[in-house]
């Protein structure tokens, strides 16, 4: 890491670290993570040379990961298993809201784009609607030769967008979800964290040896999931370490958003803002049908089928106690399912003799 690297992550992290305490004297819902997910992103797109290091928010994801399965009781475990074809249902929803939303991408802005052929639109489109982590929908998208610029700048706002919108609506709201039968282990033991971290540690690496979507965050919590189904309860994440990570995830969202990223075809990005809002709007409405068919809270449905990412969503539900097994669970199997059928689906649709025509 070299010095000048170094020095604009120290002062970045210190602006965050200043930001997530005014937010918390503030009262916000997740100050840690919101708080420097804002600071960073204004400073971002005035032109402060804010930095995040890659190193940091591999540790976080580990860090949130480890943390999230511990609640993955054996009880828990029972009552997630038996919500099976609700994990079915939620995975299906967000293949089809992907596929509305790139249509619609597809629909509004192919004809200010005559330069750019059908199918490279198509592709753009497409995988800039799907529902998934940007990296993983990014890579994709570049196969079939989409305009990559703009498929990963949709998801970096989409994801921002949902991750500011919700915590604070939820907050506002004053709608609460129930906690108690969500109990993870709370108190820390050192000889029983360090053996969490080293089973955790050993998770994350082997799903980097596998390749794996964000192998940092499943592996950690893969690997103490399967700890807590055994009922092994070895330590509680310290807060502290909880804290640090929301505020480096934070940080690395805030990044992205540099002074040229609001000219990325501007009328893309607004088109994206009002399509995530009306794609949160269905899934509110989604997950109150769910709710009502399962008798889980609404709010906790909410975040299970949000279109966000896993661990924002996630922290927010540890943090406002409002379901973690159910959303973690719901989120990752989503993320996996979408990872595995986005591409080959892209495929049958679009190259199958199934296209539709240019718009106009």
């Amino acid at each position: 890491m070299r010095v000048n690297f170094a020095l604009r992550v120290v002062l970045t992290g210190a602006g965050a670290w200043a930001a997530a305490e005014l937010f918390r004297w503030w009262n916000t819902p997740l100050p840690w993570m919101l708080g420097p997910l804002i600071a960073t992103s204004l400073a971002s797109m005035v032109g402060a040379q804010t930095a995040s290091w890659g190193v940091a928010r591999n540790g976080a994801q580990w860090t949130i990961g480890a943390a999230l399965g511990l609640y993955f009781t054996p009880a828990v475990t029972a009552l997630v298993a038996s919500m099976w074809w609700v994990i079915l249902l939620s995975i299906g929803w967000a293949l089809l809201l992907g596929w509305l939303l790139g249509l619609w991408l597809y629909r509004v802005h192919a004809p200010r784009m005559p330069g750019v052929p059908a199918q490279r639109m198509r592709a753009t489109c497409y995988f800039a609607g799907a529902i998934g982590a940007a990296s993983e929908m990014t890579l994709l998208s570049e196969r079939e030769k989409a305009l990559t610029e703009l498929v990963a700048s949709s998801h970096t706002l989409r994801l921002v967008i949902v991750t500011l919108v919700i915590p604070f609506a939820l907050q506002w709201s004053g709608l609460h979800g129930s906690s108690g039968e969500w109990a993870a282990a709370r108190a820390v033991h050192g000889p029983g964290l360090a053996l969490l971290a080293l089973c955790t540690g050993l998770g994350a690496w082997l799903m980097l040896r596998l390749d794996r979507a964000n192998p940092w965050f499943l592996g950690a919590l893969l690997a103490s999931m399967g700890l807590a189904m055994c009922g092994l309860e070895l330590s509680a994440v310290p807060q502290p370490m909880m804290n640090a990570a929301q505020l480096l995830i934070g940080v690395s969202l805030g990044v992205r958003f540099r002074r040229d990223f609001l000219r990325t075809a501007p009328a893309w990005l607004g088109t994206v803002a009002v399509g995530t809002l009306v794609l949160m709007a269905l899934c509110a409405g989604f997950a109150g049908a769910v709710a009502w068919a399962t008798g889980q809270p609404w709010v906790t449905m909410v975040l299970a089928t949000a279109p966000g990412g896993i661990a924002e969503m996630a922290i927010t539900a540890k943090v406002l106690q409002l379901g973690v097994p159910v959303v973690t669970a719901l989120q990752v199997c989503r993320l996996m399912a979408v990872l595995l059928l986005v591409e080959p689906v892209y495929r049958w649709l679009h190259k199958a003799g199934r296209e539709e025509r240019l718009p106009g």
